[in-house]
């Protein structure tokens, strides 16, 4: 029930301020320091025999996890408890959740696309996703925008919010660090395939509810639930990511539209297969409507905690 309701605190706090650049400015932001300490681990240990670099990816996974859990823990110790220490805890946790700067990173998309600019429109949305955007479409930069909103909005709210109810505060921060590593290092390139393997796989494990959880909200406030539902069941699965399929295959049934499928990342193809391949492609008027989803998914999320925190 506390960690419930500041993580409510957390919630309303994003939505109405975001991450000002004011603080930014000032302090930075705790998801760019932890990349600061991963490029360090990254620099000085990825070295060596593929064995060595495993064994030293363990310990990077394991020296950013305690970096950012145990002052957290420390903190939430001293805090006081009843209302004022949920709303300092959901104080503590604002900047580890991303409600609203999701929901401007993709309205930032919607807007020159539907203005028909569309090169806007790909600078846009080349900040959120890592395909080349010069080889986008209209329905390739809608797809690649609602893509990126399904599977963010479960690695950049639902998750982080998850482990913060179970956890609280170390729960939130031990999340992040986890979500950064894999960001960073989780890659299967020849530098980070064995020394970020421990922080891919522990970032598929932390992720395996919340993705399901999300793709849940997404079915449950659109027009077709049962549609949503019987989408995701069926395509989640053949994602490239054991969760990420699950949010997306959701958000491509409830939209009624196809999503996945071949992509460019620069030099090379990945060729992906579709979810709800029967389906049109997405353009602005569905980039909208998916926004509108995400909306109301993540109204649907605050009232469950609210209950839980009302319980």
């Amino acid at each position: 029930m506390f960690h419930a309701g500041a993580m409510l605190v957390a919630m309303a706090t994003d939505t109405a301020l975001g991450w000002p650049d004011r603080i930014h400015a000032r302090i930075g932001h705790p998801v760019v320091w932890m990349g600061r300490l991963i490029t360090a681990l990254d620099a000085r240990w990825n070295r060596g025999t593929e064995p060595q670099r495993r064994r030293a990816g363990v310990a990077a996974l394991g020296v950013t996890v305690l970096a950012a859990a145990l002052p957290a823990a420390l903190v939430q110790t001293l805090l006081p408890g009843g209302l004022m220490g949920a709303v300092l805890t959901g104080l503590l946790a604002w900047p580890l959740v991303a409600l609203r700067s999701m929901h401007e990173h993709v309205e930032a998309v919607a807007d020159p696309l539907e203005r028909g600019n569309l090169p806007e429109a790909r600078r846009a949305v080349s900040m959120i996703v890592g395909r080349d955007p010069a080889q986008l479409d209209e329905a390739g930069v809608a797809r690649a925008a609602l893509e990126s909103l399904a599977e963010n909005s479960s690695d950049g709210i639902v998750a982080p919010l998850f482990w913060g109810l179970l956890f609280g505060l170390p729960g939130i921060a031990a999340y992040k660090a986890i979500n950064t590593l894999d960001s960073m290092i989780g890659h299967r390139t020849p530098r980070h395939e064995a020394f970020g393997w421990a922080s891919a796989r522990t970032d598929d494990w932390v992720n395996l509810i919340p993705a399901r959880l999300t793709g849940v909200l997404f079915a449950l406030v659109s027009r077709s639930p049962r549609t949503a539902l019987a989408t995701m069941r069926r395509d989640a699965r053949a994602h490239r990511s054991p969760n990420a399929g699950w949010p997306e295959a959701a958000m491509a049934g409830a939209l009624g539209v196809r999503l996945s499928g071949p992509r460019n990342y620069g030099d090379r193809v990945s060729a992906e297969p579709w979810l709800n391949a029967g389906d049109p492609d997405p353009g602005a008027a569905e980039l909208r409507l998916g926004l509108a989803l995400y909306r109301r998914g993540m109204g649907l999320l605050a009232l469950l905690f609210l209950l839980v925190a009302a319980a």
